[in-house]
């Protein structure tokens, strides 16, 4: 990678692929030590343009120096996502974060209702966040209230689902593909996706696969980005 301090300084967008575990926070201070420690920048503006889970892998879009003034403009982009939805099981989170807290049945569940369920979530719906989020109620994030075992009200959010895709189908597992507009929870649309089949579902593995025009295709990991620079 053949850019400067300077260059980074006047501003660039980072295509990362976002590896398991880590936080978007994360990677973002990856990119950020990389700079200061191989380029020699003392001071330097990094940040990404939407948060992905540590159990999500992908597409995250990260910004220097002067370029962290497009970050609302990215935000605002729609976003694909893959991943796998485990039918006949919920968990608080949703997801893979915590564990499994009730068991439905499945045995009705036929590949025609699957196909069939994906064309109720299809355009503006509306969505309630997962309690396990950083959204902020009453001055505290969700999750902070739901690791406390505290009841919290959360209000329902329009949000658009342009395309729904089922990939594979090989129960209890269900391969996806989805577009949707910015603040989509993919979480919330298994858990709900789940009640839509008279069962339950929960995430168990999400991928960001593009942002606007900005495709995973192309991203390196921050590792590679840091050994990428290094003079």
């Amino acid at each position: 990678m053949s850019l400067t301090a300077e260059d980074f300084t006047e501003g660039q967008v980072i295509l990362l692929d976002k590896p398991l575990t880590w936080s978007s926070f994360q990677a973002v201070n990856k990119v950020k030590w990389s700079l200061k420690k191989h380029l020699g920048l003392k001071k330097i503006k990094v940040g990404h343009a939407g948060t992905l889970d540590p159990l999500a892998t992908g597409l995250l879009i990260v910004c220097t120096g002067k370029f962290t003034k497009r970050i609302p403009e990215l935000q605002g982009m729609e976003k694909e996502y893959t991943g796998t939805f485990h039918l006949g099981a919920t968990t608080p989170s949703y997801d893979l974060e915590t564990e499994v807290n009730a068991t439905f049945p499945t045995e009705h569940i036929t590949e025609e209702l699957i196909q069939e369920t994906t064309k109720q979530f299809l355009g503006e719906i509306d969505q309630k966040p997962p309690v396990f989020s950083a959204i902020k109620k009453d001055g505290k994030r969700l999750y902070e209230h739901a690791r406390k075992g505290e009841e919290v009200e959360i209000a329902a959010r329009k949000t658009t689902i342009h395309e729904f895709e089922i990939t594979r189908i090989a129960l209890p597992e269900v391969d996806f593909r989805v577009v949707c507009s910015k603040g989509t929870y993919i979480r919330s649309l298994a858990y709900d996706f789940g009640i839509a089949l008279n069962s339950g579902a929960h995430l168990s593995a999400l991928r960001r696969t593009k942002i606007g025009e900005f495709s995973v295709i192309n991203g390196i990991s921050p590792t590679d980005f840091e050994e990428n620079i290094t003079p």
